[in-house]
């Protein structure tokens, strides 16, 4: 029995989990409960080894809530309700607009409802891709694409190991690229016409330190109120839209 919960990012028991990783479904994490490596679970976790999925324990009332009261025999993956695209899809997709690249990097965005909201708004806005990073992220799951009210069956979101390096590369294909933070300069004084890649930090600490000094430019939003900071979805959406402005 396939057990599932009506998100359908959610594939619970042993069976469903192992058909799910063979069958090359793209898979965000696999969560089992503590003590549960034993039997068909050690099978199940040398194959999400091969294929370089995460695997967390947790506490069993964890899955219980994530399953939805079905039975998770011990293990739960997390699934994406979409297939990542690649860094070269999004390219093509400029390339066939016959467009100069635009590109929203994000740097361990953690809340879905951000990150749904800025895949939202990319398409809006016209870019051509999102790039998201393996790790500490959030990732394509049902509360992503509810939040990004179906942009994300229509914008290339790919993944990367590191997004440093992934910069680098968008370097060499002639991208400048835009980091979002505090201290930089008004992004009403940026040029942003031709290849742009727009790097947005995680919400509580914004860029990493090594994501910022890949960055060829560092741009900021004025803040005139008492609060010295915009939400992440909020920023990225003003700086898209001026991004799309410019060109």
């Amino acid at each position: 029995m396939d057990n599932r919960n009506i998100k359908n990012d959610i594939i619970a028991g042993r069976n469903p989990v192992f058909e799910a990783v063979k069958s090359g479904r793209s898979i965000d994490k696999i969560l089992i409960a503590k003590g549960a490596k034993n039997g068909a679970v050690i099978g199940i976790l040398a194959k999400a080894k091969e294929r370089k999925i995460p695997v967390k324990e947790v506490d069993s009332k964890k899955l219980d809530f994530l399953s939805g009261g079905a039975v998770h025999q011990g293990i739960v993956a997390t699934a994406s309700i979409k297939e990542y695209s690649s860094v070269e899809d999004i390219f093509a997709l400029a390339e066939e607009r016959n467009e100069p690249p635009f590109i929203v990097v994000l740097d361990e965005i953690e809340d879905p409802h951000n990150l749904g909201a800025i895949i939202r708004s990319a398409e809006c806005a016209g870019a051509h891709g999102v790039i998201i990073p393996e790790r500490r992220s959030a990732t394509l799951n049902y509360t992503v694409g509810k939040a990004s009210a179906g942009a994300v069956e229509y914008l290339p979101v790919a993944r990367v190991t590191n997004i440093a390096k992934c910069i680098d590369s968008l370097k060499e294909k002639n991208v400048w690229v835009f980091g979002a933070d505090m201290d930089g300069t008004d992004y009403r004084e940026c040029d942003f016409s031709g290849g742009v890649a727009l790097v947005i930090g995680n919400e509580g600490k914004g860029m990493s330190r090594l994501v910022r000094e890949h960055c060829d430019s560092i741009v900021s939003l004025p803040v005139k109120g008492h609060i010295d900071s915009l939400n992440a979805s909020v920023a990225a959406g003003i700086l898209m839209y001026r991004v799309a402005e410019s060109r």
